[in-house]
């Protein structure tokens, strides 16, 4: 009898583990069931914000067929909550009634948005309720009230300055709303860019058309409009911020309650080792943002400066690949075999790029130093490392910015705004552990007057294009070689550009410059 396997969620991370198990469910290895809350299945919800604006569909965001699965035999249970999970039995209790058996369990839960604790909020996690004309776009629901907005050029409120919520404004500024992100702190992006970066990109959001409220502490919500719906955001000053619309966009929490209703280990996610096994569960996994990996052994350096989970979808498409052979190779009862599977690669340090018409901008690693700091301007080693070096450009008046944080020639961290060709290949040098030439300002010059007419995608085809998926540029060439002449066709051929989106102007011009040079 084959081994059956249940997966509890149905996001992007879960749709790519289906998607990797679909061999062994058509060859009978393994049985399939995936639970999903939603009614509808698995789809991209980090451009739910496009959605909301207008700019995409929910056709070109839907990452599973529901009815293909079921063709496939894949047992689709949408529009059902688990209710427990009895380890014990091995089994999910659903809301509906119903259960599902399991000889191995995945949780793939995700994350659900952080409701802040202000007055006229209800931030209990389990079941927020939101008054009308507030939302935390986080479903195809969400995106509709942010669609009507928009439409009717109303006036919008963004609490939060991280890169979603900054995304979300410019793309809903640009549409025709009124927009004014709030956000606590000097400047957005307050826990990943400097000082100087933020004042920049502050500047440059405002430059779009983007209201900034900073160094802004919200006490509550005021909904006097029409039918009880939002009408301000208070602030601790006694002022207000008036509106039609409160997107919150304060961040994501593991959804971790019912791994804790069944007596799992959780820190900040679900708990797992190197394997993905949840701790003293061999039956049990977790992936995505809900999986914390940090194996049950102390002495583990790698796990001495685990983070917790990433929250975005690259890390998580990575482990569910990994895992669904994993999976296959236990269905086998091939347990030496799968004890042989190379280990989950750890994960490289993220890099925070902004997407929006009209702004570039790239973050990563440690970009805190100054150049003035005691650490940089000491001569030599310092604690027997070599010391930090930084360079720094700005040009304000333009909205640029560039910071190179380096110790030994190799980034340790970045900022770049309004440079995209500089941010590329500050991205690519760091993401390599590339050093840097010791001429810094030969990186700048690539966003100089010479070289505007220069493609935005590097012509490495070894370099990552799209790093949520982890494919390069040799692969899309390859996929416009073999007919594709749309960004969805080479997404659909590779997987290019389905996470973020941020790679779509790249993969285009990659497509762009195969049939030029074909036609030439």
């Amino acid at each position: 009898m084959s081994e059956q396997i249940v997966i509890v969620g149905f996001g992007p991370v879960a749709a790519r583990l289906v998607d990797e198990l679909l061999p062994a469910l058509r060859a009978g290895q393994v049985g399939l069931t995936v639970i999903g809350q939603e009614t509808e299945a698995a789809y991209n919800r980090v451009l739910v914000a496009d959605l909301g604006v207008g700019r995409t569909t929910p056709e070109a965001l839907a990452l599973a067929d529901a009815a293909a699965l079921v063709a496939d035999g894949v047992d689709v249970r949408l529009g059902v909550k688990v209710r427990r999970v009895d380890r014990a039995r091995q089994s999910v209790i659903l809301s509906d009634g119903t259960s599902a058996h399991y000889d191995r369990l995945v949780f793939a839960t995700g994350s659900r948005p952080v409701i802040p604790n202000l007055t006229g909020l209800n931030p209990d996690p389990a079941a927020p309720v939101l008054p009308p004309g507030v939302t935390a776009l986080r479903d195809l629901r969400d995106a509709e009230v942010l669609r009507r907005a928009v439409a009717g050029r109303k006036r919008v409120v963004v609490l939060g300055g991280g890169v979603l919520g900054l995304e979300t404004a410019l793309a809903a500024a640009e549409e025709g709303a009124t927009v004014t992100v709030v956000h606590n702190g000097p400047h957005p992006l307050g826990r990943n860019i400097d000082r100087g970066g933020g004042a920049v990109l502050a500047a440059s959001l405002r430059s779009c058309g983007v209201r900034v409220a900073g160094n802004a502490r919200s006490t509550g919500v005021e909904h006097n409009g029409p039918d009880g719906g939002f009408s301000a955001l208070l602030l601790d000053d006694g002022s207000a911020i008036d509106g039609d619309l409160l997107v919150l966009s304060c961040g994501v929490r593991p959804r971790i309650e019912l791994a804790e209703g069944c007596g799992l280990s959780t820190g900040a996610g679900i708990l797992v080792d190197h394997r993905l096994r949840a701790h003293h569960e061999p039956h049990i996994f977790a992936i995505g943002d809900c999986a914390e990996v940090r194996c049950p052994d102390p002495a583990c350096t790698e796990c001495r400066t685990a983070r917790g989970p990433s929250g975005l979808v690259g890390p998580g498409w990575r482990q569910a690949e990994w895992l669904a052979e994993y999976l296959v190779l236990l269905s086998e009862g091939s347990v030496e075999d799968a004890d042989s599977l190379p280990p989950l690669p750890q994960e490289k340090p993220g890099v925070i790029v902004l997407k929006a018409r009209g702004m570039n901008m790239a973050v990563a690693g440690d970009n805190s130093a100054e150049p003035w700091d005691e650490e940089v301007l000491t001569a030599g080693a310092v604690n027997g490392r070599p010391r930090l070096q930084i360079a720094q450009w700005a040009d304000p008046e333009h909205g640029r910015y560039v910071k190179m944080t380096t110790r030994g020639g190799v980034l340790e961290g970045l900022v770049s705004v309004g440079m995209p060709r500089t941010a590329g290949e500050l991205v690519q040098l760091f993401e390599r552990g590339a050093e840097l030439p010791a001429d810094r300002s030969l990186l700048l010059r690539l966003d100089g007057p010479d070289q505007l007419a220069s493609a935005g995608a590097s012509n490495d085809p070894e370099s990552t294009v799209c790093r949520c998926a982890g494919v390069s540029g040799g692969k899309i060439a390859d996929a416009a070689a073999g007919g594709c002449s749309t960004v969805a066709e080479v997404s659909a051929a590779t997987r290019a550009g389905t996470g973020c989106g941020g790679c779509h102007e790249d993969i285009r011009g990659l497509i762009e410059k195969h049939f030029q040079g074909a036609a030439a």
